[in-house]
């Protein structure tokens, strides 16, 4: 049998002083209880911690929450509740089960998965060890079909990322009606990483409103089954400009930062995923922001306040779990007016983004 790789934080941190600061903390148990130090562990997804998306955010998430572990060897720890956070990043997907049972076999407290695709990992690790806390970003503890499990050691932490996706989507469409952008064909794109639920949700919230506000206009959309490599994604997204598009959207992680990157080397505009992007390329006018540091540490709050529950909890414009962030340009004050609208529509209910794409 193949030993379960332990593959830490890309920054430098050996495994034999992850497992010295690991020792330096409590054993761990279920039911952990307010002024324990609790242990807890993050596995990414095969972005890793540097594709400044949703797995560097998770990553913040348990910074802001430590005061020691290896997550502090590398991340400025703000030390709000105490507790030791350690990271393990995953390079291919056979890593999620043996990274996610490492941690739960040396006790810790709460153990966190990052990403869809760990769904079915968690669904498994959880069901071996039903006295640990899990958590996971845009998932469920899932059978092999995808099907949920309702474990109650495991909380599902669901965004609402077509509503992120309609704030952009609005901004692009409202650009493209007034010809702001540089083509003036009225096409713009969006990069998806794997067809996946939150890619997906992200895309048709953006494609939808756009329309709303420009019924002329074109939408081109491509995936690179990829999350890590901005190669696969420059290349299409240079091929969505060759066609006219003059706004992209990217939903890929890491690999997506290529279409950030080719939309500044061939003078058109872009927008950011998840965190606020602006500093990866000049082109960047607008992030879709996904608060995942912001679930992260709530997720081990309640397990340092003995307030764990499984199910799932969801992320929106109504808890401020999801949002935008303006960027490299000064947006329109039609643009603010379209944008005050749509997120009061969405709030009120009085409108229903869509989250599948056409």
């Amino acid at each position: 049998m193949r030993k379960p790789p332990v593959r830490l934080l890309s920054l430098g941190v050996s495994l034999a002083l992850a497992v010295v600061l690991a020792a330096c903390g409590s054993t761990g148990s279920p039911g952990a209880t307010p002024g324990k130090t609790i242990k807890v562990g993050l596995v990414t997804d095969t972005g890793g911690l540097n594709d400044k998306s949703f797995n560097h955010l998770a990553a913040l998430g348990l910074s802001k929450a430590a005061s020691t572990g290896n997550i502090c060897s590398s991340l400025s720890c703000k030390s709000e509740l105490g507790v030791q956070g350690d990271v393990t990043e995953s390079h291919v997907n056979s890593d999620y089960i043996p990274n996610l049972t490492n941690y739960a076999t040396r006790g810790y407290d709460l153990v966190i998965g990052v990403g869809f695709l760990m769904a079915e990992s968690i669904g498994t690790v959880s069901g071996s060890f039903p006295n640990t806390h899990f958590a996971i970003i845009d998932g469920v503890g899932a059978d092999s079909k995808g099907n949920d499990l309702k474990h109650t050691n495991v909380v599902g932490l669901l965004f609402k990322e077509q509503e992120a996706g309609a704030l952009v989507g609005t901004i692009a469409g409202v650009l493209e009606k007034n010809n702001a952008g540089a083509k003036k064909k009225h096409i713009i794109g969006s990069v998806g990483g794997i067809k996946i639920p939150p890619v997906d949700h992200y895309i048709a919230g953006y494609q939808w409103a756009a329309k709303q506000q420009d019924p002329t206009i074109k939408t081109l959309n491509g995936y690179s089954n990829n999350f890590s490599d901005p190669t696969k994604c420059a290349g299409i997204a240079a091929n969505q400009i060759s066609q006219g598009a003059d706004i992209l959207f990217q939903v890929a992680g890491g690999c997506g930062n290529g279409v950030l990157t080719q939309a500044g080397k061939d003078g058109v505009w872009s927008i950011g995923v998840d965190a606020d992007q602006k500093d990866v390329d000049k082109s960047v006018i607008v992030s879709a922001l996904k608060r995942v540091d912001v679930a992260t540490y709530d997720a081990i709050k309640n397990v340092k306040n003995n307030a764990f529950k499984g199910g799932l909890t969801f992320f929106g414009l109504a808890n401020d779990g999801v949002g935008y962030q303006a960027d490299n340009l000064t947006l329109p004050a039609d643009v603010m007016t379209a944008l005050n609208d749509m997120t009061s529509k969405i709030k009120s209910g009085a409108v229903t983004v869509p989250d599948t794409v056409p």
